[in-house]
């Protein structure tokens, strides 16, 4: 799902770090008061899982690769303001390191993966807790993945309506949202399904041993 970079313009990135920095920064300053120092080696591990789940990727066509993500399992035991910071982290190590992503598109993949994937697992885990927990669990990261998912995909798909060379083809992604939007939210149906099976598994034995920081 990572987008890398050279596929979106100028138009796309420079105004998401203009949304994602302040952001980060006030992620940052929260950062000390929701996480202890006893949660800190937890969220390393935590945060090291993302990384792995994350860089198991799947070619796909469109110009993507699919993934399982692990945001929405730091949002849902640390809080979505601290997975967003760590899942930028992750993002950032796997740009520098592996060439995964981009530094271009690094506030893209934070914006869409990190915030608006963490702020879904967690609001619709609260909304449907009083259901049942183990199906809060699963239907927030199912939807925390596919609406991650659809972003990137909305993202990639408009990029030949505003970066256009002047004979009118496009100067970066040559595909529109038909062809993204497909391609892929539909593998990741089925990922995001592998995901919220394994994310529940880890969030029940996160439960049991009290390491949750985020208010279940």
């Amino acid at each position: 799902m990572h987008i890398p970079d050279g596929l979106i313009s100028p138009q796309t990135y420079l105004p998401a770090y203009a949304v994602a920095a302040p952001l980060w920064w006030w992620a940052g300053r929260r950062f000390g008061a929701q996480v202890g120092d006893a949660a800190l080696p937890r969220l390393a591990v935590f945060t090291a899982l993302a990384f792995l789940l994350s860089t198991l990727m799947l070619p796909l066509p469109g110009g993507t690769s699919g993934h399982a993500l692990g945001v929405a399992l730091l949002a849902l035991c640390f809080g979505a303001n601290t997975a967003f910071l760590a899942y930028t982290l992750v993002l950032l190590l796997q740009a520098l390191v592996l060439g995964a992503g981009g530094i271009t598109s690094l506030p893209v993949n934070s914006l869409a993966m990190g915030l608006v994937g963490a702020w879904t697992a967690v609001l619709l885990f609260r909304l449907l807790r009083g259901i049942h927990p183990a199906f809060a669990v699963i239907a927030a990261v199912w939807l925390s993945v596919m609406v991650s998912a659809t972003l990137v995909a909305l993202v990639l798909g408009v990029q030949p309506l505003i970066a256009q060379a002047p004979d009118g083809t496009p100067r970066y992604f040559p595909f529109g949202a038909a062809i993204t939007l497909p391609a892929i939210l539909i593998p990741h149906a089925v990922i995001a399904a592998a995901e919220a099976a394994l994310t529940l598994l880890v969030w029940r034995h996160a439960r049991r041993r009290q390491w949750l920081v985020a208010a279940q």
